[in-house]
């Protein structure tokens, strides 16, 4: 009985690592492969080809085929976490890290309170009223 219960755990747990993870199934892998015609779809090398995420797996991307494409070792190693592979300056990708800062430093604004000193505060805050948590 304990093997069994132990069993349905580790089982549960994979699954649920497994549908978060980075992980390219085989099916994608092959769709991804016929579409892009098996060369880099940066520079047109066909040698140490990778599968990419077009929106990196740190911002959100799936594992999808939609969001997987080929990219040789050095464009993907040089477009990292962006959407432009520095080696050849050409866009390969979309960068959602980027847009929710540039989200971010729109709504945030500086806090319209003073210090004890009388200085105004330089947090930053996105509270409707205008000030920071301090205030």
């Amino acid at each position: 009985m304990k093997k069994i219960f132990l069993f349905l755990i580790l089982l549960f747990i994979s699954f649920l690592g497994f549908s978060q993870s980075r992980y390219v199934s085989e099916t994608t892998k092959k769709i991804v492969f016929a579409r892009d015609g098996g060369v880099c779809k940066c520079c047109g090398s066909s040698t140490d080809i990778e599968f990419d995420h077009i929106t990196p797996f740190s911002c959100g991307g799936s594992s999808e085929v939609s969001n997987i494409q080929l990219l040789c070792k050095r464009c993907n190693r040089s477009k990292s976490n962006s959407c432009t592979c520095k080696i050849h300056n050409r866009r390969v990708g979309t960068n959602c890290c980027e847009k929710k800062s540039s989200q971010q430093a729109v709504s945030s604004k500086q806090c319209s309170g003073t210090t004890k000193k009388g200085a105004r505060c330089r947090n930053q805050t996105r509270n409707s009223s205008g000030r920071c948590h301090l205030h």
